[in-house]
């Protein structure tokens, strides 16, 4: 494979942002296997945004010839108040369920976890400390939305360390490229500001698309980039159940979430339904069949996510049609993973709250 196609599968959808583009083909053309980790908090159900969309983009990444982490951060759960702070139940949910579905979605990634990393590692502890020194109070509190947080919630001393431990993971795992969602984004900034400084290897940060949740977008202050906001504030979320495809949903319950789902006719900013169909169905497939009666002008295939998207906002394709397309795709790509998990009692515990 050629360095084009890698920049390729890299820079697709579901990716926003590549910090720098110039950097990665320099990158790719210098290391056949780049070292690559996304971090994840352990916390409740997986869902389309954090796993499929996440797990379509690691994909890709392996695809190119890139050695992919999933790093599932158990001390920043702990700190970020994930499972009320249950240390065992942290390590028995990344343990049985995360590490078991992105395995199973993204197979030969490899799965690590924080509290082997910062186990009897004096460098991690010391280099920690020398990042810190970099970097001001007011600038490390303007990463906290990294956790979902912002000075208005009442944070512990150990919620400030969050980005700075975030950024030293980074160095301690010697990583050529650093991949979140776009939330994940001011981190990523603050590593490639901070670590020329100290002489440290400074990372490609690749940045994939926040998937949005079915209701209609919002906004609540988490960021002071107006389009980010909104973004953040409307993605897919586990608090908000009933806005969220998790990867256990059934198909009749898929068409039923997406049945309620904010998609008014003819709009496609934030419009939830045409993201789906953009980041999820036209990443596995070139076309999409939307099934309609003779009435309403039959079957049509579109070839192109553009294609569809046009048709949605000039009117000749109606909401309810959308929608039934998608759930079908959805609930095609999420079989597999229901039926891994079926009978498992981990997720029997968690369904069950």
């Amino acid at each position: 494979m050629d360095i084009e196609e890698k920049v390729g599968l890299v820079m697709r959808p579901p990716t926003e942002e590549v910090v720098t583009e110039e950097a990665l083909r320099e990158l790719l053309g210098r290391e056949p296997h780049p070292k690559h980790y996304i971090g994840l908090e352990v916390s409740g159900l997986l869902h389309l945004g954090s796993l499929v969309v996440l797990g379509f983009k690691i994909n890709d990444f392996m695809k190119a010839g890139i050695r992919c982490k999933v790093y599932l951060a158990d001390w920043h759960s702990y700190i970020n108040n994930k499972w009320g702070g249950d240390w065992d139940k942290i390590r028995q949910v990344a343990r049985d369920y995360y590490a078991d579905a992105f395995t199973f979605f993204c197979p030969g990634v490899e799965i690590a976890y924080g509290s082997e990393l910062y186990h009897d590692n004096d460098n991690y502890w010391r280099d920690m400390i020398v990042f810190s020194k970099q970097i001001t109070l007011a600038r490390d509190t303007r990463c906290l939305t990294i956790m979902g947080r912002t000075t208005k919630d009442k944070l512990d001393v150990a919620q400030y360390i969050y980005p700075p431990m975030q950024a030293t993971d980074i160095r301690a795992m010697d990583l050529d490229i650093v991949h979140a969602g776009l939330d994940q984004r001011k981190v990523h900034m603050l590593a490639r500001e901070v670590f020329p400084v100290l002489g440290w290897k400074v990372p490609v940060a690749v940045h994939h698309h926040l998937l949005a949740g079915l209701e209609e977008p919002r906004v609540t202050g988490m960021d002071e980039n107006a389009a980010l906001d909104r973004t953040i504030s409307s993605k897919m979320s586990k608090s908000k159940p009933d806005s969220a495809i998790f990867i256990h949903d059934s198909e009749p319950e898929i068409l039923r979430k997406i049945g309620k789902a904010w998609c008014p006719e003819k709009v496609v900013q934030g419009n939830p339904i045409l993201e789906y169909a953009r980041y999820i169905a036209f990443h596995e497939t070139s076309a999409l069949t939307v099934e309609r009666p003779d009435k309403y002008g039959g079957d049509v295939t579109f070839s192109s996510y553009a294609e569809l998207e046009r048709a949605y906002s000039e009117g000749r394709l109606h909401p309810n049609d959308l929608k039934k397309s998608v759930a079908k795709e959805l609930g095609t790509i999420l079989s597999p993973v229901r039926k891994h998990f079926e009978g498992r009692k981990i997720i029997q515990e968690l369904l069950a709250g």
